[in-house]
C-alpha cells in the first residue's frame, strides 16, 4: 500500500513551524525534518558569524546566524542557512522579522548527512537577486569550498556559478 504524499501551502507550513518544537524546510509544497547538528558544526557556524561580524564591522553588512529563515519565491523554498550576511538592511518577507529574502552571502557546515542537498541548494540561491558569496565548510577536515555568483541565467545552474580555487 502506498501512502500519499501530503503537500502544504506555505501559510500552514508557517503555522505549523511557528508552533513546532524542531526546525523544518519547506521546499515546494513539502515540509523537510532538518537534521539535528553536532557540537562541532555548532563551534564553526558560530565562530564564521562571528569573524564575518567582526570582519564586516565597518562595513554596512548585517550577519545572521541558523534561527534566521530565509524565503526564495522562485523556488517556494524557506530554509534556515547556518550563516547568512546582508548588505544594507534586511528585507523581511511580509514584515516577519524572523523570514527574509535578500543574503549576499550563505554560509552552509556540512555534514554527512547533510552534505548532498547543501551542495544541491546553491542553485536555489543563484535565484536570489542579492546573492553573489556560497561557502560549503566542511566540519570534518580542514576544507571549504567557495562558490561565486558569475551570471544571473539560472536555467543552466552549471554556468552561473563559478567554484573559485585556492
Amino acid at each position: 500500500m502506498q501512502t500519499q504524499q501530503r503537500y502544504y501551502t506555505p501559510e500552514e507550513y508557517l503555522k505549523l513551524e511557528k508552533a513546532a518544537e524542531y526546525k523544518s524546510e519547506y521546499l515546494d509544497g513539502q515540509i523537510v525534518p532538518m537534521a539535528g547538528s553536532s557540537t562541532n558544526h555548532n563551534r564553526i557556524a558560530l565562530n564564521l558569524s562571528a569573524a564575518m561580524n567582526f570582519a564586516f564591522r565597518q562595513q554596512n553588512y548585517e550577519v545572521f546566524m541558523g534561527d534566521v529563515r530565509l524565503w526564495i519565491p522562485e523556488k517556494r523554498f524557506y530554509t534556515y542557512p547556518d550563516v547568512m550576511a546582508i548588505a544594507g538592511e534586511p528585507e523581511y518577507y511580509n514584515n516577519r522579522t524572523d523570514t527574509v529574502t535578500n543574503p549576499q552571502v550563505i554560509v552552509e557546515v556540512l555534514s554527512e548527512l547533510t552534505q548532498g542537498y547543501d551542495r544541491e541548494e546553491n542553485c536555489a540561491y543563484r535565484t536570489i537577486a542579492s546573492f553573489q558569496e556560497y561557502l560549503l565548510v566542511d566540519q570534518n577536515s580542514i576544507h571549504i569550498d567557495h562558490f561565486s555568483q558569475t551570471g544571473k541565467n539560472v536555467g543552466n545552474c552549471a554556468s552561473t556559478i563559478e567554484k573559485i580555487k585556492h
